[in-house]
């Protein structure tokens, strides 16, 4: 199933070749602030399975509770949080899930940073959460 999606002003656009290889939900503080709101919900894909179109923005992310940099690419136009990066995982992009055109298959296959998360947001028993990454 190929997914597309793009930028709140059309700016960027994407379409991707396979379907994710994982979905999560992370509340670290980091990607609440990029996010306005209480947490980031994400697809990871291969960079090689995501044809992009248009100009985004980056933003090196050094101040994280791992100590580890988060590139974050956007839209320099209207703002829109396109996908996340780390150096650990060269090959790999986290798409922002809110930005496909259609979000209704997403189901999160976990929860990182839930020791961060906002105090109001309930968690599903059945979807495993870890209070840091699930690899730290």
């Amino acid at each position: 199933m190929r997914n597309t999606g793009g930028c709140l002003c059309g700016q960027i656009r994407y379409e991707t070749k396979a379907e994710p290889m994982m979905t999560g939900v992370c509340h670290c503080k980091n990607c609440q602030k990029q996010a306005g709101s209480a947490f980031s919900t994400l697809a990871a894909f291969q960079k090689t399975d995501i044809e992009f179109t248009g100009d985004m923005a980056l933003y090196e992310d050094s101040e994280t509770d791992t100590g580890n940099t988060v590139s974050r690419y956007f839209c320099g136009t209207c703002g829109s949080p396109i996908y996340s990066a780390i150096a650990s995982q060269p090959d790999m992009a986290y798409l922002k899930t809110g930005t496909m055109d259609d979000t209704d298959g997403f189901v999160a296959m976990f929860h990182c940073w839930s020791s961060t998360k906002q105090d109001w947001v309930e968690l599903s028993p059945d979807v495993p959460a870890f209070p840091q990454n699930p690899t730290g």
